[in-house]
């Protein structure tokens, strides 16, 4: 009697046929818009993670960046939140392999293929439906196509597995031979090479279908283009001319190594729940606000992106930071946005007498609420489309996202899909999650840069330019202040800044001495208040504490 193959050997299995599988989804998505289902499998999984749980891992990667150094944190955070998708799936395939081998092993070889076939078509009808109610990667219409890809991958993916089973157990069935030593010894060569030429084909697989995908994603048309429904692109529109700066002749000069006053959209820090951000058709957008208040959840008004930026525009130089943002951190950027003032568009809006919320909804499925009383007392809120003169790019919120000044980015949702009319208060996204309501910006100092490399001589004395920036959302920088070696604090020379939401340049010129030196940086609102000088972590209303610096002159 021949030894069946083990469910250890499934799990290699399963990993062996899992890795191609994914390497093909990510083809299909990447070549015709089919759903990315790591993306889609991902996101109920961290929906349904509890606040505190999702917050610590959150931290626990943030804290390996940043250990390791490992580059700009939204990046990298992006990067290992990709694997993580990748590799839950991957395990997940691991254990179907085994699933099926225990499944295998306790039937009869006439049932080995159908009960692959049944296990994969369920497995992928079960991954379809997932990917129809949670996904957003797909840009296949109907849904139904994307859906019916997935099942049919699942159902060879599971056929696959009996097909191995099959071969492994008619291995060993061929060698039940002479001798049990030797047949042992030709069931296990045979094993072994069926398996070494299985690995061969599932690398062989993923290699050229992940090469596949990453070649067509660099052909993806560039930022400046609109992806249409039909798979045709559109040279997307000139956008407008940015203003320049007005403070250009302000006479302080930032100090060598101090971040660029504005930053580049291809720089400007991106945070979201999106793996892969959602792509939306602009020819079909439209912009609803739903009376959550009617029985039938009314349309109450509905905009086009063209009659949005039919609108008066409002624009400025804007800073906006995440409210995950360590003290010093990246997660911080300043642009020129554009768009229409919310509350001059709520006047073309007939909202209900005792409409008191709007809940805003993006394309990702994150949401936050926004108190009418806030958007009519503040003309400065905006539906931006524009970012730099040119409409918003797909991973920064295209068609449409929020700005509220002096709030973190975690209460303005990106690709906007639907406003709701609600008659109360609720907690957005995050705030369900543990983290502060109002979320306001806390005021934030930073030393970009010691410029050792550039003195600057005034008479016999060699003075070292440092700088960095100051910011308080939209209450503004009165003063900025530098103490080395815990000395007294020196005031620094403050650049106007762009706006008055955008964070301020500040300079301070120091008498250079060798040694080992301690360089700290506190800043001073508008209305006098200081920033605050005891630490505390990010979680939940963002981080506090003076940026210190040290250096070896």
């Amino acid at each position: 009697m021949t030894r069946k193959p083990q469910v250890l050997t499934g799990a290699l299995v399963g990993g062996l046929l899992t890795a191609p599988l994914l390497a093909l989804i990510a083809l299909g998505q990447q070549a015709a818009g089919l759903p990315f289902l790591p993306s889609d499998f991902f996101n109920p999984v961290r929906d349904l993670t509890p606040g505190g749980l999702i917050t610590a891992v959150i931290d626990s990667v943030k804290s390996v960046i940043l250990t390791l150094n490992l580059g700009r944190v939204d990046t990298a955070a992006k990067n290992v939140e990709f694997a993580m998708a990748i590799s839950l799936l991957f395990v997940l395939g691991i254990i179907g392999g085994a699933i099926f081998f225990a499944l295998f092993n306790r039937s009869e070889r006439p049932t080995w293929m159908r009960t692959g076939l049944i296990g994969g078509a369920v497995v992928g009808i079960v991954m379809a439906l997932i990917s129809l109610q949670f996904g957003i990667s797909s840009t296949v219409q109907p849904a139904l196509i994307g859906a019916i890809w997935l099942a049919a991958l699942f159902l060879i993916w599971g056929w696959a597995h009996a097909w191995a089973y099959t071969r492994l157990a008619g291995a060993q069935a061929a060698t039940a031979a002479p001798t049990a030593s030797s047949a042992n010894n030709v069931m296990a060569v045979d094993r072994r090479q069926f398996l070494i030429t299985l690995g061969a084909a599932s690398a062989t697989l993923t290699i050229v279908g992940a090469g596949l995908g990453a070649l067509i994603r660099r052909e993806e048309p560039s930022a400046t283009t609109i992806a249409q429904g039909d798979g045709a692109t559109q040279t997307a529109a000139a956008g407008i001319d940015v203003p320049p700066p007005t403070n250009l002749d302000d006479n302080v000069i930032p100090a060598p190594g101090t971040r660029p006053e504005i930053t580049p959209v291809a720089e400007h820090y991106r945070i979201d729940i999106s793996l892969v951000p959602p792509r939306i058709d602009e020819a079909s957008w439209t912009l609803p606000f739903v009376n959550m208040l009617s029985s039938d959840q009314e349309i109450l008004a509905e905009f086009t992106l063209d009659e949005l930026k039919a609108y008066d525009t409002t624009s400025d130089y804007i800073t906006m930071s995440c409210i995950s943002n360590e003290v010093a951190g990246d997660l911080i950027s300043t642009t020129y946005w554009t768009g229409v003032s919310f509350k001059r568009l709520l006047e073309d809006v007939p909202l209900p007498e005792n409409a008191t919320h709007l809940k805003l909804i993006g394309g990702d499925n994150f949401d936050e609420i926004v108190a009418l009383d806030l958007i009519n007392s503040d003309d400065r809120i905006m539906l931006a489309y524009y970012w730099d003169g040119k409409p918003l790019e797909q991973t920064h919120g295209f068609p449409l996202r929020i700005h509220i000044p002096n709030h973190y980015g975690m209460k303005q949702p990106k690709w906007i899909v639907r406003i709701e009319v609600l008659d109360g208060d609720q907690d957005g996204y995050w705030v369900r999650r543990g983290w502060d309501k109002q979320a306001l910006v806390r005021a934030t100092s930073v030393i970009d840069t010691v410029a050792v490399d550039s003195l600057v001589t005034e008479g016999d004395q060699q003075l070292v330019p440092i700088g960095g920036i100051a910011w308080a959302g939209d209450r503004g920088i009165s003063r900025v202040e530098v103490r080395v070696d815990d000395g007294e604090w020196q005031e620094a020379r403050l650049r106007t800044p762009i706006s008055d939401r955008t964070w301020t340049i500040w300079r301070y010129d120091w008498p250079f001495a060798q040694g080992d030196h301690k360089f700290e940086v506190r800043c001073v609102e508008t209305d006098g208040t200081p920033q605050i000088e005891d630490r505390a972590g990010v979680r939940p209303s963002g981080a506090t504490g003076i940026h210190q610096v040290r250096e070896t002159l």
